[in-house]
């Protein structure tokens, strides 16, 4: 049965065992607040739902270190390169991405990499930082090796979100926070989680054929022998190579610019099969609107634009058409109320993790 958490209660869990596991206050309150902002705006692929599989399990596993030591290896007015040295991926990258929208408020552009670091959560999250600043925001990050090349079966390319925000005059922004492939990792955890099959088309094998086993495939994209489709799926009908060309801007400009890991770099396992740090690489520009017109001139024009496109006809059968962003402002406006959905394996895990660090304090009625 479904158990609803309200947010402030939520994200004082996560912080709580952020700090449980060694992470310090300051840093535990940022990575809990880059979780509590995916399940607020129903990116459940990247909430609560990945707190002990992804963070906590690789700071027990020694892959990724609770304290980050965040060092600015080469900065410009404008630019900075960032070593995360293996650390917590969303505190360092909170820190790229603020003195990427300072250089904007001085410069007009601001632009800041991150090598050797670790996961970073939705990549939204500083895109929205920089929005909320009345600029541009754009991120990205390569991931483990997942998506296969167009004509291709082998997991090369990490799912590798291309992410904008931009102000407007609506309550809510323009936000395109997405993968480069059909679907990513995290989308199909949600589905093994409620335990139903994938959509054919998502995921393909050795030998190109789809596949719909979501456990048996969480597992086979670890071993190399199932991979993602790239957006526009298989081959060049439906223009998989346009997804498949993102993706590799994405992991150019993650990797090349920071001199990290890339592709097969980045499988989190040694040669000899053993877990290693994954060290990812992210990219976060900002571009301050006020250098180019005045911002209540181009939130208006941005706001015309997705109102038109909305008021445009619409398909036969269906009822409406949204703008990107719209769908997580409407899911935060009703997860206000009601709280953040918790199905019965997140509550499993949360009582594993109440266990495992003695939180005693938090009595969940689940």
């Amino acid at each position: 049965m479904v158990k609803y958490l309200d947010f402030a209660t939520l994200e004082k869990f996560m912080h709580d065992v952020f700090v449980a596991s060694g992470v310090p206050e300051k840093d535990a309150a940022t990575c809990a607040n880059v979780l509590i902002t995916a399940d607020k705006l129903g990116i459940d692929s990247h909430g609560i739902g990945r707190l002990k599989p992804i963070y906590i399990d690789r700071i027990n596993d020694g892959i990724q270190k609770p304290v980050t030591e965040v060092e600015f290896v080469r900065t410009t007015p404008t630019t900075a390169v960032i070593d995360c040295h293996d650390g917590m991926g969303m505190v360092a990258s909170k820190e790229a991405m603020q003195y990427a929208i300072d250089a904007a408020k001085k410069y007009g552009t601001g632009m800041a990499v991150v090598r050797n670091s670790t996961h970073y959560g939705i990549a939204g999250y500083y895109a929205l930082m920089a929005e909320k600043n009345n600029m541009i925001g754009i991120t990205g990050t390569n991931a483990r090796p997942s998506i296969a090349p167009t004509f291709g079966v082998e997991n090369m390319l990490g799912t590798n979100p291309l992410t904008f925000a931009m102000p407007t005059d609506e309550p809510f922004p323009f936000f395109l926070d997405c993968a480069t492939s059909v679907s990513q990792r995290g989308k199909i955890e949600v589905y093994a989680r409620e335990g139903k099959q994938l959509p054919p088309g998502w995921v393909i094998d050795r030998e190109g054929n789809t596949r719909t086993d979501t456990d048996q495939i969480l597992k086979d994209l670890v071993k190399g022998t199932a991979a993602l489709t790239p957006l526009g799926g298989l081959g060049e009908a439906t223009a998989g190579y346009k997804g498949y060309g993102y993706a590799t801007v994405v992991e150019i400009l993650s990797s090349a610019l920071q001199q990290g890991a890339f592709l097969k770099g980045l499988l989190g396992f040694s040669p000899e099969g053993n877990k290693q740090p994954y060290h990812l690489g992210h990219f976060f520009m900002a571009i301050n609107i006020e250098a180019f017109t005045d911002i209540a001139d181009f939130k208006k024009t941005t706001g015309t634009i997705l109102r038109q496109l909305r008021a445009s006809r619409k398909a036969p059968g269906c009822e409406r058409i949204y703008t990107a962003g719209e769908k997580e402002y409407q899911t935060y406006c009703l997860r206000q109320k009601s709280g953040v959905p918790v199905n019965e394996s997140l509550q499993k895990t949360i009582r594993t993790l109440i266990e495992m660090y003695h939180l005693n304090q938090y009595k969940f009625d689940f």
